[in-house]
């Protein structure tokens, strides 16, 4: 019903930067809070970035003053922006997107598949 397709990631050296973009499609109704997330082989997945609706932001501890969310006018496409990468940012980077499918229907949450930044020398 929803799908959510992340690009942008790849290689990087220390210092570099990467910009990511989540972009969502199906059936859509509203698009409330989007995240990004970010795991680490044999890590937990952990919460990098959120914006909701109205465009306020909050960022990771680890992230905080590299990183800009961001979000486009249809709601529907978000990117995070990140600078001063380091070899420690090196994870797979999932977005998630709180979602409602029908006009008085529940929200929910979808995934999407993941885009890998390595960042290495």
């Amino acid at each position: 019903q929803v799908q959510l397709v992340e690009s942008g990631g790849g290689l990087v050296q220390p210092g570099g930067s990467l910009k990511l973009s989540c972009a969502a499609s199906g059936s859509i109704i509203n698009i409330y809070n989007m995240e990004w997330y970010r795991q680490a082989p044999g890590q937990q997945r952990d919460l990098v970035a959120t914006i909701t609706y109205e465009g306020r932001t909050t960022y990771a501890d680890s992230m905080k003053g590299r990183v800009t969310m961001s979000r486009d006018n249809a709601k529907t496409t978000a990117s995070l922006q990140m600078n001063s990468l380091k070899p420690e940012d090196t994870a797979v980077y999932y977005c998630r997107a709180t979602v409602r499918t029908t006009t008085s229907g529940p929200l929910y949450s979808y995934w999407g598949q993941g885009t890998q930044v390595t960042v290495s020398s």
